[in-house]
């Protein structure tokens, strides 16, 4: 019955979201990818917010009722029957008598299963999509037969593009090179490593009394370069989603000044690699918002790059819906933090793999240690941090490790503004 329910209120509120789309024609900016969409989006969004009158995704909102949701600017309801009613009421609304609509959407839209993508390509076509990164083994692939098929859905994306619309895609991401092999509408590129339209370069950790503060690199297009300042947030997905961001600007209009100015004021998503400060003068770097093997690999080589650290501790929770690649990715992770980490705290019942080979590779049992819940972990390890110790907390969203982030921070009253799943569905 409650399948039933979410599939008729899906089909209810996409269909009103396909009137509104008819009626006032928005173009369209879609965000796909396997990390870093939100970040991207909404970096986009900061972008070119002040040259034109744009509406973007909530949060990560990027399924297919997400999606319905961000075309008629409605907030979704969980599992409220009585609000989800009324949305269907105030969607009808909408999609037949509004007047005023933003002239773009940006829209992050992800997969869970095959289909879904394909679903959304038939009734939305993109005149922008910007394709983030295809990591070898990405989330949701417990769904799919391979990675290779999660890559496919992705791409129906780029298949439902309008004639002249345009691809902005990672150009260091080998797979999307190839996959972007037979398309025929114009590609941008932006990078980090390799020559594209659009190079991020020379990123530097900013620091404050000797503790990590933010961020700045270089962006060049052509004969121009600006320098960029992420203020509160760390990591190279920075580099990526803001460059991705400016490349949209100028298709825009937006110069790469404009663009320069507008980062200047934006604030990275809760769970990001966001920057909190901690108990005992220790640093927090809070990546709990998901995590897929590429990006815990990122977040690592970030914790490990942290000068003047006391000591780099990575506190790590599942990593979900990698189906029969999970025991694989976890135990390659906990050699890889073996050499990225003083110390290594592990949450849940995957990751006791990820402690194990830790220790095979070498760590001393005194710098490894592993619960079964993130409350628990959290105040474990409150009792013994010191100060100027440097900590990463990441894991998958039903690991809760923001609760880990909540036990140590040194304003937890704060907690509401700055981490994730804070809204009464998931605290309650």
């Amino acid at each position: 019955m409650k399948e039933l329910f979410k599939q008729t209120i899906t089909s209810i509120i996409s269909f009103e979201a396909r009137i509104l789309l008819w009626r006032k024609k928005p173009r369209i900016i879609a965000v796909t990818g396997n990390v870093g969409k939100t970040s991207t989006k909404d970096a986009i969004y900061t972008v070119i917010a002040k040259n034109v009158r744009v509406r973007k995704s909530e949060k990560s909102y990027n399924s297919d009722i997400g999606v319905a949701l961000t075309i008629l600017g409605l907030q979704n309801a969980w599992s409220n029957p009585v609000r989800w009613l009324i949305n269907i009421v105030e969607g009808f609304a909408i999609a037949l008598f509004s007047r005023s609509y933003p002239e773009w959407l940006v829209l992050e839209m992800g997969v869970d299963r095959p289909g879904d993508m394909k679903r959304l390509a038939r009734w939305i076509k993109p005149d922008i999509v910007v394709l983030t990164r295809f990591p070898e083994i990405p989330v949701h692939v417990e769904y799919f037969t391979s990675p290779e098929a999660v890559i496919k859905e992705k791409m129906e994306l780029v298949s439902a593009l309008k004639e002249d619309g345009v691809v902005v895609y990672n150009h260091d991401d080998e797979r999307i090179n190839l996959a972007l092999e037979d398309v025929r509408q114009q590609a941008i590129g932006f990078s980090r490593y390799s020559r594209s339209q659009f190079v991020a370069q020379r990123d530097t950790t900013v620091y404050t009394d000797g503790l990590p503060s933010g961020m700045t690199f270089a962006v060049s297009h052509g004969n121009e370069s600006v320098t960029i300042d992420v203020a509160g947030a760390l990591g190279a997905q920075y580099t990526y989603s803001h460059t991705a961001a400016i490349a949209v600007g100028t298709l825009l209009g937006v110069t790469l000044e404009e663009a320069r100015l507008a980062l200047l004021e934006h604030v990275p998503a809760p769970g990001r690699m966001r920057i909190i400060p901690g108990i005992k003068g220790t640093v927090i770097l809070d990546d709990t918002y998901n995590a897929a093997p590429v990006a815990v690999e990122q977040s690592l080589m970030t914790l490990s790059e942290v000068k003047l650290a006391r000591r780099r501790i990575a506190v790590l929770g599942d990593m979900l819906e990698l189906g029969k690649y999970s025991a694989r990715e976890h135990e390659r992770i906990g050699l890889f933090a073996a050499t990225h980490t003083d110390v290594l705290i592990t949450v849940g019942v995957r990751s006791r793999s990820m402690a194990q080979f830790a220790l095979s590779a070498g760590m001393s049992e005194k710098n490894v240690a592993h619960f079964e819940d993130s409350a628990k972990a959290g105040k474990e390890l409150e009792a013994g941090i010191q100060p100027g110790d440097v900590i990463l907390v990441k894991g998958s969203q039903s690991m809760r490790m923001e609760r880990v982030v909540e036990e140590l921070m040194a304003h937890p009253e704060h907690a509401e503004e700055l981490l994730v799943r804070q809204d009464g569905v998931w605290r309650g």
